[in-house]
């Protein structure tokens, strides 16, 4: 009976976990180093009304080693604030399962830093010519 309830447990977490990787809609950008790659979440992207930066999750994964890009609690990544006409960036946030996720207020404040890196002109190339058509938050 114990297994029974064990094995059914862990087939409601397995499609509660399925179904949570399902809403978010990953877009791999860039190749990285030893087989990771990366991705973006078009589901989460979105122009900041307070500042016109381009808001977008970014996660990494490595399909050799089944690891799959996924969202907070799921997976590895960052939320970045992207400037796209001054080509800078501001790093919101990080994530990765073992640590709560949380955006800072403050992170409108932090001084942006230069692109700079593969990963990061992909990112601007894959993600740009969009804000204009992602939502305004």
């Amino acid at each position: 009976m114990r297994r029974a309830l064990a094995l059914a447990a862990l087939t409601t977490a397995a499609l509660a976990t399925a179904g949570a990787a399902y809403a978010e809609h990953w877009t791999k950008f860039a190749n990285g180093e030893n087989g990771t790659e990366w991705s973006y979440d078009g589901d989460y992207s979105y122009k900041d009304k307070q500042t016109g930066r381009l808001v977008v999750m970014q996660a990494i994964s490595k399909p050799s080693a089944n690891i799959q890009p996924g969202g907070p609690g799921a997976g590895v990544g960052y939320v970045y604030a992207l400037d796209c006409a001054k080509h800078n960036v501001i790093m919101v946030a990080s994530y990765k399962p073992s640590a709560p996720f949380a955006i800072p207020n403050d992170w409108r404040s932090n001084t942006p830093k230069k692109a700079g890196g593969s990963e990061d002109e992909a990112l601007f190339s894959a993600v740009c010519p969009h804000i204009d058509h992602v939502p305004v938050k």
